[in-house]
């Protein structure tokens, strides 16, 4: 049963003090929907592209793409994490480095690479095959999805916050009408005349 906004300045006889936590309550859902949800969802989504972006600095810093000459294949197709879980394969690559002469690896190729053709592969500086760095789409989605399920979070805790402020109210409600009943059944009914 819902009153009127904020009863209590009507003081009617009807509007109990739950009633009045109620409605606060609800009020403040609505200010923490509205506005905080959405400024946690934008910070957090601040935060974590910038530190994605941090990381993804470094990345390519550290790594540098060469074209390679696959040589040789070294293991059978299986998808990769790596590589937006397409086939890939293992395959041993050679390439010549400015400076230092050709050089040989075993990396990531396309599964439909055969010896002799050319692919792209990254390296760190350590000369590992890895996985080419983050690109600035998958910053931003990173960045939005982080964002969006901060937002999301709060706006689930304030709700069930919500919810069990109402239960509370809703039993202190109860037995405030059960104690005004007990005192006006008798009035009504004749039984404890």
């Amino acid at each position: 049963m819902r009153t009127g906004v904020l009863c209590r300045r009507r003081r009617s006889p009807l509007c109990r003090r739950s009633d009045v936590v109620e409605e606060w309550t609800s009020l403040a859902v609505a200010v923490l929907l509205c506005v905080g949800a959405p400024l946690v969802g934008a910070v957090a989504a601040w935060w974590a592209h910038g530190e994605a972006r941090a990381t993804t600095t470094e990345q390519r810093a550290d790594r540098h793409r060469v074209r390679a000459e696959v040589v040789g294949r070294s293991t059978a197709a299986r998808p990769s994490p790596e590589a937006g879980a397409r086939h890939v394969f293992r395959a041993t690559v050679r390439w010549t480095e400015p400076g230092e002469g050709p050089r040989t690896a075993v990396a990531r190729v396309p599964a439909n690479a055969r010896p002799g053709d050319m692919v792209k592969v990254w390296f760190d500086s350590r000369g590992r095959a890895v996985p080419p760095p983050v690109d600035d789409a998958s910053l931003w989605q990173y960045g939005i999805g982080m964002g969006t399920g901060a937002a999301g979070g709060v706006a689930a805790v304030v709700l069930l916050a919500h919810r069990a402020v109402r239960g509370v109210s809703m039993r202190r409600r109860l037995a405030e009408w059960e104690r005004a009943w007990a005192r006006t059944e008798p009035e009504w009914t004749h039984r404890g005349v």
